[in-house]
This record gives structure tokens, sequence and C-alpha cells, in this order.
């Protein structure tokens, strides 16, 4: 048993001798969770581990997304220590793949095949490209992000951490850990940087 998951044992039983306002009832989830498993049917790749929670989600879904601070802290650092860099050290690639990548919702569905390159479906949840006309407002918009922001070292650092895993920087947060969960690859998440960052990229003209 590592130090991390020794962490989030000790964490639970913190919270739930805490008796937090927001703890759920413990039945009452239980119900719920065999409700979803009866409702959900496994196909191809998407199994029923998709309903599966790790200690992180675990800890903010008993918490009402608000866990206690030094609680917070800690679990965002251990994520961030799990954050994983291109081997060849450069975060901004091609922002035109960065696009395509950002348009590209397939990968994860029962219908693909796994091993297939996955895409980002950054639009989903985000306005980022002025040419796009059609997306999701789950997210902040992306629109001039680094043209208010600059693309020095540290804001591409941000950037490519944010998207690797974007619990290392808010822990309950709604944004999927894209390189975390395997879904994109070191080198799909620097061509996303580029397209957010790049002041050749549409989202910065």
């Amino acid at each position: 048993m590592n130090k991390n998951t020794i962490f989030l044992a000790v964490t639970a039983t913190v919270l739930a001798a805490a008796a937090l306002p927001a703890l759920a009832d413990v039945t009452h989830r239980t119900k719920a969770i065999a409700l979803f498993k009866t409702d959900f049917q496994p196909r191809g790749q998407a199994s029923l581990d998709r309903l599966d929670e790790d200690g992180v989600q675990a800890i903010c879904n008993r918490t009402g997304n608000k866990p206690p601070e030094n609680i917070t802290k800690r679990l965002e650092a251990d994520q961030m220590a799990s954050v994983k860099y291109p081997s060849d050290g450069q975060l901004m690639g091609d922002w035109k793949v960065g696009e395509q990548l950002a348009q590209d919702g397939k990968g994860f569905t029962w219908t693909d095949n796994p091993g297939l390159p996955v895409g980002g479906n950054c639009y989903n949840c985000h306005q980022i490209g002025p040419q796009e006309i059609a997306y999701g407002t789950v997210g902040p918009s992306l629109f001039h992000f680094g043209k208010v922001r600059g693309n020095s070292v540290e804001m591409q650092q941000y950037v490519y951490n944010k998207i690797y895993n974007s619990k290392s920087y808010n822990l309950c947060t709604e944004m999927p850990r894209f390189g975390h969960i395997g879904a994109l690859k070191a080198e799909q998440i620097k061509h996303l940087v580029a397209l957010l960052l790049d002041p050749e990229s549409p989202v910065n003209r």
C-alpha cells in the first residue's frame, strides 16, 4: 500500500468521523449506485468500471465538492505529481493538429475500437476558435486565451498540467483528467497547448 493510498484511506476515515454536513447518506448512495449499475449495460470498451469512483472522486462526492482545505491541498499536490511530460521536453506542438483534436470526440464510446487515437472533444465544453459556432458552456471560454495570458514557459506548463490532470489545480473540478486517465497522450496534449497559446493560432488572432 503506497503513501497516497494510505492518505486517502485516512482522509475517508476523518471525513466520516467528522460527520460533515454534506456527507451523503450511505444507504441512499448505495441504492443509487446499484440502480445505476442495473440501468447501465456494458458494451464494447464501455464497461461497468466507468461507474466506479477513485479516492479523489469519492472525497469530492462525499463533501459536496468542498473537502477541508488541508486535504484539498495535499491531494492536489498528489495529482500534480502524477503529470508526465513529453519526452522531448517541448510543451507546445502544432496548433493545427490541436484544432483537429479539439474538434474530435471519438475514441472512448462503445462503438469505437479500443486502442485507436482518442480526441479531446474540447468544444463540447468550451468556446475556443472563432470559426466554430457550436460549442458548450460548461467550461469557460478559451477564445483569446493566449492573447490575454501570453505563452511564457510558465503558462505553457500551466496549460499542459491543466489538460493532463485538471485536479492538480482544482480537486473537485468537472473537467476530465485527460492524460491521467490515458485518454490523451503527452504528444497530443502539447498540440492542444499550442492551439491555446501559439500567437499564430486563430484562437489568438
